[in-house]
Order: structure tokens, then C-alpha cells, then sequence
């Protein structure tokens, strides 16, 4: 009896891991529209296409099937959350996968914030990474932002720097910033428990992965911070009527496997306030 038992324990087991491989080559992708409540200016829609943990040493989408599942749709920004890949040996792999995005040709370019795991590397190590998100012409946001104009508007991309690991400062992230929307892109998103006196417009995040393992829940994540202990780990979520989101990332950490969880993909739609002669503009191109 014991024997049999000790069986189908192991066949369990194998079906668990083998399923939960299986999983993380399934890519969810995922389509949020935020709407402006501001009904009495001009609007135009936004579209950011947000990455994040791509894990690289767990990744199991290469970068050719990522550039043939987005190559068909229009992206004006690119947001990287966090968490590329935590070993030197890794940094060389990157390239491929930035290449796949140039290729997307993403009207207003690629952002990058820094996550946890990106910080395991040492100092050097971290600088070569650096340097090639330069070389692919990335802009990397570490406690700044940069300003763009859309269509006569602004817009406010804020790069928090990861919560986590105590290099975010968000007085200095915000410094200078002035009219126009507020897109702020971090890594953990407990940071917008420390937010009341910085507003935000959508703030897009990671380090969950959803769980990874969500089965039956996520308690492996609950020293990850408060949002997880309120059971806010994926998904759209609001912190003093504000939206901010979570993806459940691209690679994996640990055992390459995902239970209840999977891999994502997410464009977000932002509707803008834009100068009205652009909206006629647009309008009769249209026609």
C-alpha cells in the first residue's frame, strides 16, 4: 500500500510540474481601457503596450513570437516594469528581445524602471545592463521623468524606482513635474500606499507575477507587503480613486512553472486631453 501511495504521489507531483510548465508558455494578452472622466475637453486615446519581469533566465517566449503576437498593432509607448534579469551571463540575451521591440516602431519610444531582481547584479554588472538598454535606445527612468507632448497635450511619464529594495524616491521622481497626464511606471506596487501627496493619472507595476503559484492562494507572497495581505496581486486595482495596475509578468522566478496564473502581455488604453484643433484635425482625416 505504501508503494502505491508513494506512486501516485509522484505521478501527482510530475502532472503538477509538467501542467505548470505547459502554463508558462501560454501568454495571456490583455486589453484595459482608462477612461478620462473629463468630459468637457478633447480627447484622443493613448495606447501603452507594458512588459514586465521578463525573468530572462525563465522566459519561455522567445523574441520572435513576441515580436509576430504585436507586430499588427499600433503602440505609442512601451513600458518595461521591472525586473529583467538578475545574472551578468544574462545581459547578452536582452539584446534579441530589444531588437523584436525596436521593431514594433513605438511612436514615442521604450521606457525602462529598474526592479528587485535587476538589482541582485553587482554594480559593474548593472552598469553594462544600462548601457545596453542605451544601445537600444531605451530611456531609463530612475527616480525621474521625462515629458512628451501627444497631439497638443502632455504627458508625464514618472519613473519610480523599485520600492522594494529601498532605492524609490518619489519627491524627487515628481520634481518639476507640471501640467499634462501622469503615467507612473514602478516596479512594486506597495509604492502607492506612500502616494496620497503625489497624485497620479494610471500607475503600471509588477513583482506579483500573479501568484506564480496561486494555488490555493498566493501565501508565499505575503512578506511581499500589504497590497498581498489585502489579496491585490494582479490585475486593475484603485488607491484613493486613482487606477493603478499590476501584470502578472512575462518570465518566472524560481521553478519555471505557473499555477493559476500566466504569463501577460497588456496594452493599456489612455484617453488624453488634447488641444482641440488636433481632435478636428484627426477628425477629418478620419472622414
Amino acid at each position: 500500500m505504501t508503494y502505491i501511495i508513494l506512486a501516485i504521489a509522484i505521478m501527482f507531483i510530475s502532472y503538477f510540474f509538467i501542467k505548470g510548465y505547459k502554463n508558462t508558455k501560454l501568454v495571456n494578452i490583455e486589453h484595459k481601457k482608462i477612461e478620462n472622466s473629463n468630459l468637457n475637453v478633447p480627447l484622443s486615446w493613448f495606447r501603452v503596450l507594458q512588459l514586465s519581469d521578463l525573468h530572462l533566465e525563465n522566459i519561455s517566449i522567445t523574441p520572435n513570437q513576441l515580436y509576430q503576437e504585436l507586430k499588427d498593432q499600433q503602440i505609442d509607448l512601451i513600458a518595461i516594469t521591472g525586473d529583467l534579469l538578475d545574472r551578468k551571463k544574462t545581459i547578452p540575451k536582452l539584446a534579441s528581445y530589444l531588437e523584436a521591440l525596436q521593431k514594433l516602431n513605438p511612436v514615442h519610444g521604450i521606457y525602462v524602471v529598474f526592479g528587485n531582481h535587476d538589482y541582485v547584479l553587482r554594480e559593474d554588472d548593472l552598469d553594462q545592463l544600462k548601457a545596453l538598454l542605451h544601445e537600444y535606445g531605451c530611456k531609463l527612468l530612475i527616480n525621474e521623468h521625462e515629458t512628451i507632448e501627444v497631439n497638443g497635450g502632455y504627458m508625464n511619464i514618472i519613473g519610480i524606482d523599485d520600492y522594494s529594495t529601498n532605492h524609490s524616491n518619489i519627491e524627487k521622481s515628481y520634481d518639476g513635474v507640471d501640467k499634462g497626464y501622469r503615467l507612473v511606471l514602478t516596479h512594486d506596487p506597495n509604492i502607492v500606499l506612500s502616494m496620497s501627496d503625489y497624485p497620479f493619472d494610471y500607475l503600471l507595476s509588477g513583482h506579483f507575477h500573479g501568484g506564480q503559484i496561486h494555488w490555493p492562494k498566493p501565501f508565499h507572497l505575503l512578506k511581499m507587503g500589504k497590497l498581498v495581505r489585502m489579496n491585490v496581486v494582479q490585475g486593475l486595482h484603485y488607491q484613493d480613486g486613482k487606477p493603478f495596475y499590476i501584470s502578472e509578468g512575462l518570465g518566472q522566478t524560481g521553478v519555471n512553472i505557473r499555477i493559476g496564473s500566466r504569463p501577460e502581455i497588456t496594452f493599456h488604453d489612455i484617453q488624453l486631453e488634447v488641444e482641440e484643433k488636433e481632435v478636428k484635425k484627426d477628425t477629418t482625416k478620419a472622414g
